[in-house]
């Protein structure tokens, strides 16, 4: 188990990440460089092991300011492109990447919809059962039009950009999902959907 500390300096864009693990389960607390998650007061964007916990996530961007609050769930299916019998999915990350890819998303986002409140990207990593959570996009707003089209950008954007692979397990054998997208950036992405 591993126990993430993060302290985060925020000005109006993120200028310095520290990122620090402390190796709990090892037997000492010794402080390991990661890059595996950013808490600061509006943003809040992970990388994990561990089971997302939506109902924490929704609380924690709830807002005063904010009338509407947008949660998407992705869960484990039992069906895949072409497959009916799929049991488990295994997600695999370039964990240097994700926080970085994330926070230009979150950016994005920002300045797209200037009036959004909390943004929460988080994802799952390792092997996940039937109707595990395996990421959420959290999105709170002071209307809902804003608070909707962010956590579909949000969406979007995480699976088109950020290097996150799943591995579809099944009866008789497993694969790497057929579905598997090309990384793109937030650039492209936004001129294939001004396209479409």
């Amino acid at each position: 188990m591993f126990i993430i500390v993060v302290v985060v300096r925020h000005e109006a864009k993120v200028s310095h990440v520290n990122f620090t693990r402390h190796v709990a389960h090892l037997g000492y607390d010794e402080p390991v460089t990661e890059r595996r998650n950013l808490h600061n007061g509006d943003t809040w964007i992970e990388l994990t092991e561990q089971p997302l916990q939506v109902g924490a996530a929704y609380d924690w961007a709830l807002l005063p300011s904010c009338g509407a609050v947008v949660v998407f769930s992705g869960t484990v299916r039992d069906h895949s492109d072409g497959r009916a019998d799929v049991r488990t999915l295994t997600y695999e990350a370039y964990e240097e990447e994700v926080v970085p890819k994330c926070v230009a998303i979150v950016e994005e986002m920002r300045q797209q919809w200037s009036d959004i409140g909390r943004v929460a990207l988080l994802h799952r990593i390792g092997e996940l059962q039937l109707t595990e959570s395996s990421v959420l996009v959290v999105v709170s707003s002071p209307h809902r039009p804003a608070a909707f089209e962010a956590a579909r950008f949000g969406i979007d954007a995480l699976k088109s950009t950020v290097p996150i692979w799943k591995h579809e397990s099944w009866g008789d054998g497993g694969d790497w999902a057929r579905s598997a997208q090309h990384i793109t950036t937030i650039d492209e992405l936004k001129k294939s959907k001004s396209h479409s």
